[in-house]
């Protein structure tokens, strides 16, 4: 992992990540909208970004050096807080780094990567992404409410941390928050607190409310009443479900063995709770909900885990440690392929290199060719996601944007600017509306008032708008 954060590959939101940054560098109390130029909030501008910006702005650092800075903190934060968290299930010396490989590798035959996820892939992909960074939070936030509520230094100063803290995890990555909210409801359930503890709890829940609402760079709440439209990007979550994690039926198996030993076990009221968010999401066109799938699988990793060293009998603890070892083998065949993130494809053994998956190539050729910050791209969806990063703006935004009250408006303009139906006439007026410099398309895309100004990947042709 060492190795893909000096590498930083280039995929998924990526773009999107390095734009808050830009934004935020160069102002840091009115960064406006991160990927169009528009004068509104965005809920990528986090606690956590602020302080990468913070930190750009102040060291003159580039936006992906200091991602790679977020990348080794989240991987810090995360390694220590699966480490915190596990020893409140087991003190095992082995228990936390069969914790570990069982997050990353106990998935499924088919390869699946998204932000909030992790496996190994998945990671490599996101590993500067506020998930992981958020995903550590919830972690250390798990073992600080377990040793809490079980009377393991719970003095009162624990419960307001308490609570800022699960505002933090919200305001860094909204759906890691619902996963983290409903680990800690499940260890509160589990733990059966006195009287006390509840209403010391719950004035850290109106802290951490308080937090939420206090945030000054997006209305949190605001995000509720977005759902509609970020169905349609989540709907394949809910697709081969068997070829993604079926390995983690393993662990399913391992709770039902916690649930005959505790019926209050904290992990399968953790995977029962999951597992009802993300059936209700399917069943009622809600997609986004299943964002809160990982508060079923970590539940049931862990459980894969933790049950070799705590199952009863040496006998059957030796034969879960060998069915769990075939299972991380299958799970890390799958995801071999990631070692082309650090290692050379070309010294890759054929079969693995097969499972190689190029990372995108980047935009920074456009910005070797003249384009500045602030300036305003035409550019289809895919390099929308992209350009931003480079300090640009696009005149659609590559991803949905719930606070963008004209964003349909944006992408029917670059559609209809692309389409042949389009006059000359029509497309001038587009560029001239929304202040465009620069169009990003093929050789398709030339016409009297763009005059070439690079080449780059793919056949992409960058044009400079003229009078």
């Amino acid at each position: 992992m060492l190795g893909v954060v000096v590498r930083l590959p280039w995929a998924g939101d990526l773009g999107m990540h390095a734009a808050t940054v830009q934004r935020l560098r160069h102002n840091l109390l009115h960064p406006g909208n991160p990927l169009v130029d528009a004068d509104t909030p965005s809920p990528y501008y986090s606690p956590w970004m602020v302080l990468l910006g913070t930190v750009a702005k102040v060291t003159g650092l580039s936006v992906f050096v200091v991602l790679r800075l977020a990348a080794l903190t989240g991987l810090g934060l995360l390694m220590t807080g699966v480490r915190r968290y596990v020893r409140t299930l087991s003190d095992h010396r082995s228990a936390p780094a069969l914790a570990f490989l069982a997050l990353l590798l106990l998935w499924g035959p088919v390869l699946f990567n998204w932000s909030g996820f992790l496996g190994l892939n998945s990671l490599a992909l996101t590993v500067s992404y506020p998930s992981v960074f958020a995903l550590g939070l919830a972690f250390h936030f798990w073992s600080r409410l377990t040793r809490t509520v079980r009377g393991e230094g719970g003095a009162w100063g624990a419960y307001p941390g308490l609570g800022v803290l699960w505002a933090l995890i919200l305001l860094c990555h909204q759906f890691t928050g619902v996963v983290a909210s409903l680990g800690g409801l499940a260890m509160v359930l589990a733990a059966r607190p006195a009287r006390a503890v509840l209403l010391r709890l719950g004035a850290g829940l109106l802290l951490g409310l308080g937090v939420l609402w206090l945030w000054p760079y997006y209305d949190f709440f605001a995000l509720f009443s977005a759902g509609a439209d970020l169905e349609a990007i989540h709907r394949p979550l809910y697709e081969d479900l068997a070829g993604r994690f079926g390995l983690v039926l393993l662990g399913v198996v391992a709770l039902g063995f916690r649930w005959r030993r505790d019926h209050r076990d904290p992990l399968v009221l953790f995977f029962l709770l999951g597992a009802l968010v993300f059936a209700a999401g399917g069943l009622t066109g809600h997609y986004s909900w299943g964002r809160a799938l990982p508060a079923a699988l970590v539940p049931a990793q862990l459980a894969a885990a933790v049950e070799v060293v705590s199952a009863g009998r040496a006998a059957v603890r030796r034969g879960w440690a060998c069915v769990l070892l075939a299972a991380l083998a299958v799970g890390a065949w799958t995801q071999a392929g990631t070692l082309g993130y650090v290692v050379p494809r070309e010294a890759l053994p054929r079969v693995v290199a097969e499972k190689y998956r190029e990372p995108w190539v980047g935009y920074q050729w456009i910005v070797r060719a003249g384009v500045r910050y602030g300036d305003v791209v035409m550019a289809r969806t895919f390099p929308a996601r992209q350009i931003p990063a480079y300090g640009a703006y696009t005149v659609a935004p590559g991803y949905p944007d719930v606070f963008l009250p004209d964003a349909g408006r944006r992408e029917a303009a670059v559609e209809r600017y692309f389409s042949a139906a389009a006059g000359d006439a029509e497309r001038r007026r587009i560029l001239r509306e929304y202040g465009v410099k620069w169009v990003v398309g093929g050789t398709s895309a030339k016409a009297p008032w763009l005059r070439k100004a690079a080449a780059g990947p793919g056949g992409q042709v960058l044009y400079r708008v003229v009078p």
